[in-house]
């Protein structure tokens, strides 16, 4: 689905944090980032990994200051349903492809997909589909696949940590996944057909989770026009403690001044943590100044410094 092009904005303060959307199918996840950025005034948005077009679900995005904590993040493990459909094959490997094979033989029973699914949990290798964000030479797959071209890629490897099938009603397959990130839910749906010699595309896919971000978290489109006509929506985003999974430490006005131009602070006398501990410090406000790590010297380094002195 096309968007406009939005005019440049005019940036306007507010909190820093992070944002779930439930993304709806039909939109890019850089369509959703222009969303969010005309709603908050802020051309400082960026998405934490690309969803595919047709597929919908947790898209979670980095608002204002937040970006720079975007490498500090847990682990961003995945959880999608999705349906396969077997006994066809496109160029995409999804339902929005031009079909290149069909299958007209009978299809495998739920008792071999079963069996099949299983030999891909664990460390997999996987081939990045030509419809892809992937860069090949500085150019992303997708645009040459566009233009008719086919290159050689290189497999990785990706990791499963659970495969299950919900439920299946021929041709269609319901699984549930859990994976590592990089891993592609189409590839392994075309796999999964090779495998069991039929064929397959993904039918649909919905992610449920993208590292500690859940589903349950998620605010639609809509649902942020209402906020914003509200003024509230500062108040959906997640505080960056909370999604670093990690304590929030308040320092006096003194403190604020030396941490903001990048220098170390002493925690205090409440902050009793071993070294190696990170927070992030925030003002008698409760804005995020930096995050923090307390060294052996027992005194709060600055790994990453949210606001200028």
């Amino acid at each position: 689905m096309a968007r406009q092009r939005r005019t440049r904005l005019r940036e306007r303060p507010g909190a820093a944090g992070f944002l779930v959307v439930d993304k709806p199918a039909g939109y890019t996840s850089h369509d959703v980032v222009d969303e969010a950025r005309r709603r908050f005034g802020t051309r400082r948005v960026g998405h934490l990994g690309t969803l595919d077009p047709q597929a919908t679900g947790v898209l979670p995005l980095a608002v204002r200051a937040a970006t720079k904590l975007v490498p500090f993040l847990p682990s961003m493990q995945k959880a999608y349903v999705g349906t396969v459909r077997f006994g066809i094959e496109t160029d995409t490997l999804d339902a929005q492809g031009k079909v290149v094979r069909t299958h007209t033989g009978s299809l495998p029973d739920a008792a071999s997909i079963e069996a099949a699914l299983a030999t891909f949990v664990g460390e997999i290798e996987q081939i990045p589909p030509m419809y892809s964000a992937v860069k090949q030479g500085g150019v992303p797959l997708h645009r040459l696949a566009r233009r008719g071209e086919e290159v050689e890629r290189a497999p990785k490897r990706v990791t499963i940590e659970r495969l299950e099938l919900l439920r299946f009603d021929a041709p269609d397959a319901d699984i549930s996944v859990v994976c590592g990130p990089g891993t592609y839910v189409r590839t392994l749906a075309a796999d999964l057909g090779a495998r069991l010699g039929c064929g397959a595309l993904l039918q649909s896919l919905r992610r449920l989770q993208s590292g500690p971000f859940q589903i349950t978290q998620a605010f639609t489109l809509e649902q942020l026009d209402e906020e914003a006509q509200a003024k509230k929506l500062d108040a959906l985003l997640i505080p960056p403690g909370k999604a670093l999974q990690i304590d929030e430490i308040t320092l006096r006005e003194e403190a604020v001044r030396r941490l903001c131009n990048g220098g170390d602070v002493s925690p205090g006398s409440e902050f009793r943590r071993i070294p190696g501990t990170r927070a992030i410090a925030k003002d008698e406000t409760g804005v995020p100044l930096a995050l923090v790590e307390l060294r052996a010297d027992r005194r709060l380094w600055p790994l990453r410094v949210l606001r200028n002195g």
